[in-house]
């Protein structure tokens, strides 16, 4: 009976595991092919594209935050409350995050938007229009992501209990820093946060995954065991929440398919400083969290949450500020199309580079 069992129980495990090594093996082609097909399904199915696009809440993107769920959720499955109290044993993680996020980041951002924006693309930027691309960069500098965090987080066995409090820990401080941080670089004082977009995204990515995750958590716990649990019920979830990303590509793709092939030269050019931001502010982070002795579950997502932006917050601030169509709101925008790509890659470097 025992050899029955076990051979019966190691069947979906290899099953997962095969599932698993499909999409993470070729997942650089699949990301390739998710732009290309988001960029082709936006060109030519417009009118679909666009009534999804709309289907917001508080400029939060239902579809988009449907699958954003379904990327966090697994996440969330592994948080342990009673572990998240020696959190404060070692805080250097923390006030990594803190750091980078919040002293650091939002100057380099417009330190590098400055040097692309008003000097090496003024032959082909107005300084009018560079002010204004510019003042887009700040606004995603300033936003520290709160959703796709758990995400990478999750790509990277990044510690769950941990992650949690480093992105908390940013959402109370993007109430009190963000409109100070932006009037100061931006130099302006009437800025109006978009406070129902800002709680919805918190609402809808984190906490209404974590209560789910947590109710999941500990009734199978009770009904199958924490071995079960761990080796057979979470692995399940990770082609899941692959898929969810891919398919999150193409809609992002989709939704700007046509301002990308429009507009592809000036797509270029914003996108340049934002990339070069994004692996500026991940290294600096990676090796500083290695220096502080940090391990890996802890450094690796440290170092993807200065990395990437709330760019729901981003986007709708500069909406407000700016207007729909105004270059600032671009660059948000190209923000959001960019940041997937490049995180995996530097999902792919961490996981390349584990060192503990």
């Amino acid at each position: 009976m025992t050899t029955l069992n076990t051979q019966a129980t190691s069947v979906p495990q290899v099953k997962i595991k095969r599932q698993i090594g499909f999409f993470e093996k070729y997942l650089t082609l699949w990301v390739a092919l998710c732009i290309g097909g988001g960029i082709f399904i936006g060109n030519f199915f417009g009118d679909g594209v666009t009534v999804l696009s709309r289907m917001e809440l508080f400029n939060v993107n239902i579809p988009i935050a449907v699958l954003v769920w379904f990327m966090i959720y697994p996440m969330m499955l592994q948080v342990d409350f009673s572990s998240i109290k020696k959190v404060g044993k070692n805080p250097k993680g923390v006030l990594l995050t803190v750091v980078i996020n919040w002293v650091i980041k939002p100057f380099t951002m417009a330190f590098f938007a400055w040097i692309f924006f008003a000097k090496i693309y003024a032959a082909f930027i107005s300084p009018e229009l560079a002010g204004e691309y510019i003042a887009g960069a700040i606004l995603l500098g300033a936003a520290p992501c709160t959703a796709m965090v758990f995400v990478w987080s999750y790509l990277t066995n990044g510690d769950p209990n941990y992650t949690l409090v480093q992105v908390s820990v940013n959402d109370l401080l993007i109430l009190v820093l963000f409109v100070p941080i932006v009037g100061l670089l931006l130099g302006i004082t009437n800025i109006t946060i978009p406070y129902n977009t800002l709680v919805t995204s918190v609402v809808v990515f984190v906490v209404v995954p974590l209560v789910a995750g947590i109710l999941t958590h500990k009734q199978l716990i009770q009904k199958k065991g924490e071995a079960w649990f761990k080796k057979q019920f979470l692995p399940r979830f990770k082609p899941v929440s692959i898929l969810a990303l891919l398919l999150t590509l193409v809609l992002l793709f989709a939704f700007q398919g046509k301002t990308i092939t429009d507009n592809p030269f000036i797509i270029l050019l914003v996108a340049i400083p934002l990339i070069v931001q994004t692996y500026a502010i991940f290294f600096l982070a990676w090796f500083g969290g290695k220096k502080l002795g940090l391990k890996h579950p802890v450094c690796a997502p440290a170092s993807l949450i200065g990395a990437s932006n709330f760019f729901e917050l981003a986007v709708a601030v500069a909406i407000a500020l700016f207007g729909l169509q105004s270059p600032a709101a671009l660059v948000t925008v190209v923000g959001v199309l960019v940041e997937v790509p490049v995180m995996l890659s530097l999902v792919s470097f961490a996981n390349r580079m584990k060192y503990d």
